[in-house]
């Protein structure tokens, strides 16, 4: 007997609504789902610009429409206008291919994200979600790994060196970080019993994932800003060391093309987020009770983009908050800290699973809840054993004295090395060609 439910096993009910709906109907949902994602990237770049203004006492974009909402429609007209430029080095056909690549698994993502239950869509009824599939998830997580093929050929196709490093440090954080995310949502799969995203939402009537499994919840939430290509993560790009990154070649539309693809992923994962975790379309708790018609007709859509923004706000402030990271550090944080941690999590939710599943076992379920619990701790504990200890060799100090006027320039002992200079010991400075000699006491006075 299988202890967990699989999608197969369970009612079909959530996934009958699907393929039911007749081709305008489909057609009709994938350009609302096309022009609500080119709106919210509008108004994510105004909201990013403003939120970080007043974080840093600007004032922000306020100049074009009702409190300068128009100025990202002004600089997408803007990179329209500008000059293509193809650099003599680049591979053409990958070149212009790779904007492409990048852009366009970010719109197919939507697919599968349900944005509400069923209503009335021009008198035919239908859910407020283009598809669904007893794999959506994994779905997902397929189609947005093949977006960051679009960043790792379009910085070598460039024909240019920071552009190629950027390019190969999206490859390593995409292998870095893409297994912890995948790893944290296991233990969605497992609670909910299904991979499909309608089913998820449906399990979560009572408790979100979030609360339940917040350690799968953080360890989503760090993955998807390194996804993302956001700061502090944002190696990639990197402006003090690469330039622009992958991208430092590219102008004109093929440029807005990475901007809108960067912009539309921040908000897939915010909402793959609230999908999996923050309950989706549902209303918040207390909502429900108060108004009965709170999770019907298209109110849904106000509280799942309510929740999206919440994470959206987050990249924001991240943004405004922390300064990069080094990239010793960023591999570091993946592969040291996010995958073990995530790996045991899922060891210790397949095990609670399995025990409250498991209804004749003759074991106390607290006393294994227990011991799983005190197996985490010592698991995370020891990931950080030695972390401060210093296992570098000891710097030997010379003992030689320090000639301060070497190559004729007056130059400091460094802190670590020379004999440690006593107050009466005589200063000695070089100028030109002559020296001037004075003890400590002198110079004082």
């Amino acid at each position: 007997m299988s202890l967990v439910p699989f999608a197969a096993d369970l009612p079909e009910t959530e996934l009958a609504a699907f393929g039911q709906d007749p081709w305008w109907v489909i057609l009709l949902k994938a350009v609302f789902i096309f022009l609500i994602l080119v709106l919210l990237t509008l108004f994510n770049i105004w909201f990013e610009r403003r939120v970080v203004a007043r974080m840093q006492h600007r004032v922000g974009p306020n100049v074009h429409g009702p409190f300068g909402l128009l100025q990202s429609l002004a600089d997408g007209v803007k990179l329209a206008l500008k000059e293509d430029i193809i650099p003599k080095a680049a591979d053409k056909v990958v070149f212009l291919l790779a904007p492409i690549i990048a852009v366009v698994p970010a719109f197919i993502t939507w697919a599968v994200i349900p944005l509400g239950p069923e209503v009335n869509f021009f008198g035919h009824r239908t859910p407020l979600q283009l598809t669904d599939m007893p794999v959506a998830v994994l779905f997902m997580l397929a189609i947005a790994s093949i977006g960051i093929y679009g960043i790792v050929l379009g910085g070598w196709s460039s024909g240019s060196t920071y552009s190629l490093l950027g390019g190969l440090r999206s490859s390593a954080q995409m292998i870095s970080y893409e297994v912890a995310m995948g790893l944290a949502l296991v233990a969605v799969f497992l609670y909910a019993g299904s991979m499909s995203t309608s089913e998820i939402v449906a399990a979560q009537d009572r408790l979100w994932f979030g609360l339940i499994l917040m350690p799968s919840f953080v360890i989503y939430v760090i993955a998807m800003i390194g996804e993302t290509n956001r700061a502090p993560f944002d190696l990639p790009e990197a402006e003090g060391e690469l330039v622009g990154g992958f991208h430092t070649e590219y102008s004109s539309l093929k440029f807005a093309l990475f901007f809108l693809a960067e912009y539309i992923n921040l908000a897939t994962v915010s909402a793959i987020a609230t999908t999996l975790f923050l309950g989706g379309w549902a209303a918040p708790w207390g909502i429900e009770n108060v108004w009965e018609g709170a999770n019907t007709g298209y109110w849904p859509l106000l509280w799942f983009f309510s929740k999206m923004f919440i994470f959206i706000f987050l990249f924001v402030w991240l943004r405004g908050s922390l300064p990069r990271m080094r990239y010793d550090q960023f591999m570091a944080l993946g592969w040291k800290v996010l995958i073990p941690v995530s790996l045991a999590w899922t060891v210790a939710v397949a095990t609670i699973r399995v025990i409250s599943l498991e209804a004749d076992n003759g074991i106390n379920r607290s006393y294994l809840v227990a011991a799983i619990a005190v197996l985490l701790v010592l698991t995370v504990a020891l990931m950080f054993v030695g972390e401060g200890k210093d296992d570098s060799e000891p710097v030997e100090v010379s003992q030689e004295p320090h000639d301060a006027f070497a190559g004729g320039f007056p130059v400091p002992p460094m802190p670590a090395g020379g004999a440690v200079r006593g107050a009466a010991e005589p200063l000695s400075f070089a100028s030109g060609r002559t020296t001037v000699t004075a003890s400590a006491e002198e110079n004082h006075e």
